[in-house]
């Protein structure tokens, strides 16, 4: 599952832009990740949910605990 997330953020993000420091990277790819990966992508590892629903159940869980 890691080598499939690797494999979607440098095909959809990383191969398509050019960064002009580190520094522009890092917040680039973070904001991809929160925004656009954990929001949108369902992942059929996840029972086709994305990350963010799966972790608000999660959260749920918790706090019913």
């Amino acid at each position: 599952m890691t080598e499939s997330f690797f494999a979607a953020l440098k095909n959809e993000r990383v191969h398509r832009t050019a960064y002009p420091t580190r520094e522009r990277a890092r917040r680039d790819i973070a904001r991809y990740i929160e925004i656009h990966y954990n929001t949108k992508k369902r992942h059929s590892a996840l029972g086709y949910r994305t990350p963010q629903e799966v972790y608000d159940e999660y959260q749920l869980r918790q706090e019913t605990a």
